[in-house]
């Protein structure tokens, strides 16, 4: 399935690939790997409230920002793991997250096989990128939040997915 249009970056439209999903629908699973090069399922990240923070790449001023504030976020919502979700390499992640001396947040990279970002409708056809998006899944695996940001270069509504974690 592909949505053309449905992103763009600094205004020019870009397709993205996979459903657009909506609160209630059953968290689609994935394959990404973690820092360590281990493989991570959906399965993998049960039994809590999940936020998957999606961003393009760890190395552009939202993508850092976006990650550092939820990073911050997580240290405050005991029972809700955060997970950042990126094409960047494992590796990258690993040295972002070190850099800034970033425990609470979890890293997964989609770059082996586009997984994460297939499933959950955040592939941008074109660049081969995510597109920035957040999702709260319930430790039912239903997806309780869901934004597609319109435009990659702008941030999410951080207070409204927070408060789904919360909820």
């Amino acid at each position: 399935m592909e949505r053309a249009g449905a992103t763009t970056l600094r205004g020019q439209p870009f397709t993205l690939v996979g459903p657009e999903l909506k609160p209630g629908d059953d968290a689609p699973e994935f394959t990404a790997l973690d820092s360590s090069l281990k493989t991570v399922h959906l399965a993998d990240t049960a039994g809590r409230s999940r936020i998957f923070s999606v961003v393009p790449s760890l190395d552009t001023p939202v993508c850092d920002a976006q990650t550092k504030r939820l990073n911050e976020a997580a240290a405050q919502l005991p029972g809700i793991d955060i997970y950042s979700v990126s094409m960047d390499l494992p590796f990258a992640q690993k040295r972002f997250c070190n850099s800034f001396a970033l425990d609470n947040v979890k890293m997964l990279s989609d770059h082996r096989e586009g997984s994460f970002g297939q499933a959950y409708g955040t592939l941008i056809k074109e660049l081969r990128i995510l597109s920035r998006a957040i999702f709260v899944v319930g430790p039912d695996d239903k997806v309780k939040y869901v934004e597609y940001v319109p435009e990659v270069g702008d941030f999410p509504n951080f207070d409204a997915a927070l408060e789904a974690a919360k909820s």
